[in-house]
């Protein structure tokens, strides 16, 4: 019985986010985190290609995390 309510409620605040969101997405808003702007991405590239540093140093100097840094470099190479 507690489990029928349980899965009740839940589809319930799922209905309401996804029309949430289509109420957002609407009046132009998106969502999402803000991608790294291109100087940054330019940084990173630099510092491994040609400052030679790992992507541990680069995530400390550039304030990024290493996934992040490495994703960078990742993606510069498919170019």
């Amino acid at each position: 019985m507690m489990s029928a309510f349980a899965e009740l409620e839940a589809n319930l605040l799922s209905e309401r986010t996804k029309k949430g969101l289509e109420a957002a997405r609407a009046r132009g808003r998106k969502g999402g985190r803000p991608s790294l702007p291109d100087h940054k991405k330019r940084e990173i590239k630099f510092l491994y290609d040609e400052q030679k540093l790992s992507g541990e140093e680069i995530a400390e100097q550039t304030g990024v995390s290493r996934s992040t840094v490495y994703r960078i470099i990742k993606e510069s190479r498919k170019i």
